[in-house]
């Protein structure tokens, strides 16, 4: 199967079975941590809290299936 078909597959599939908002999640979460991490190493040991707290926060919304960005991007507009 040639490269370029297997890479519309998996664009096809990102479309159409992950939500935006679980998307933008998943990217702000991430840009957070490695932010944070970064912040860390050149500012001051005290940012890895912030790293702590992102970690949390995903572990509490994967347990209690709330989480308030979901409820901030709804408010923004941004559709499943």
């Amino acid at each position: 199967m040639p490269k370029f078909q297997t890479l519309a597959k998996i664009k096809k599939y990102l479309k159409s079975n992950i939500k935006m908002k679980t998307r933008i999640i998943h990217a702000v979460a991430g840009t957070f941590i490695l932010i944070s991490i970064l912040l860390s190493l050149y500012v001051n040991q005290n940012w890895l809290w912030f790293t702590a707290f992102v970690g949390a926060n995903l572990l509490q919304s994967s347990i209690t299936k709330w989480c308030l960005m979901a409820d901030i991007l709804t408010k923004l507009g941004v559709k499943d």
